[in-house]
């Protein structure tokens, strides 16, 4: 069986849980969680993986077992975020790695990748957007109303996308065969939101989120200059994420593999055999990467 630790840092005073796994010398890769989940989405496929790389999933504060401090004691953005595991890294310790990216977890990662060029040498996006393509009108046209005027009546519009229904939605659709998905996956989620204050400070993330567009350039300037390897992973059916944010990945990336299939939004919990397969078969890749600067 592989080790898996659960250990905790901190960072200036907030607590952030964290999932560790893997020989220490081998490539790092920073595996960054969407909403609404943790790093609990990572739990089958770090074992996965632990025999090729060293796996870091930390949760980010507000999620998971990481402090979830209230919106007056914490400025909830994506800029916020990545600040923290920025120091998160510079804690323990690691100073170069991969970056696997799904939901959330992408804007946090470009901030990563735009504030230290040379620290990420690798991409595995998962589901993880950096494309205006990507993004389904449907789905966030109620984000960018809340973003545009966080009024009571667009903060009505949003307050179901932390019930139930959304989010066991964001588990099941696209997938040819629900029955596969662990219900105890959205069971987690739902308890961890639930906590007192935890949904001000997602919809404060939500008000932020368009923001995150705004970065895209720099990304793709990035993603040019450094021709850092990417590897993009897609449920093609995701109605959060459409496909086409995959594929626009070949505009800027240095010969990306792009791998679409049969799933939605949270793949690993309906195709992790592929996408741990995909990610084993890129690692020389990651190895041979460029700094990335």
């Amino acid at each position: 069986m592989t080790d898996v630790h659960h250990r905790t840092a901190d960072v200036d005073g907030l607590t952030v849980f964290y999932r560790e796994a893997g020989p220490a010398d081998a490539p790092v890769m920073l595996l960054l969680h969407g909403y609404p989940t943790s790093s609990h989405m990572f739990r089958h496929l770090i074992p996965e993986l632990a025999g090729h790389y060293r796996l870091i999933a930390p949760d980010h504060i507000g999620f998971g077992r990481s402090s979830a401090p209230g919106v007056e004691d914490f400025d909830y953005t994506f800029d916020s975020l990545a600040e923290v595991t920025r120091r998160f890294l510079g804690t323990i310790g690691v100073h170069r790695y991969a970056i696997y990216v799904q939901d959330y977890g992408a804007p946090i990662g470009w901030r990563l990748a735009l504030a230290s060029p040379a620290s990420v040498v690798a991409v595995v996006s998962q589901n993880g957007n950096a494309y205006e393509e990507g993004f389904v009108p449907d789905f966030w046209e109620p984000v960018w109303a809340y973003g545009a005027d966080p009024g009571p009546a667009n903060e009505a519009r949003l307050r179901p996308a932390l019930g139930r229904e959304a989010v066991e939605w964001q588990y099941t659709h696209g997938v040819s065969d629900p029955n596969l998905i662990d219900p105890d996956a959205w069971e987690h989620d739902l308890a961890l939101l639930a906590r007192p204050g935890v949904d001000r400070a997602q919809l404060a993330l939500f008000g932020d989120y368009a923001g995150n567009r705004a970065l895209y350039p720099a990304v793709h300037e990035w993603l040019r200059s450094s021709r850092v390897p990417v590897l993009a992973i897609w449920g093609r059916n995701d109605e959060i994420f459409a496909q086409a944010g995959a594929t626009a990945f070949a505009r800027d990336a240095s010969d990306p593999e792009i791998l679409l299939l049969d799933g939605g939004h949270f793949l690993l919990e309906s195709h992790l055999d592929a996408v741990a397969a995909a990610i084993i078969r890129f690692r020389p890749r990651v190895v041979d990467a460029p700094t990335g600067g």
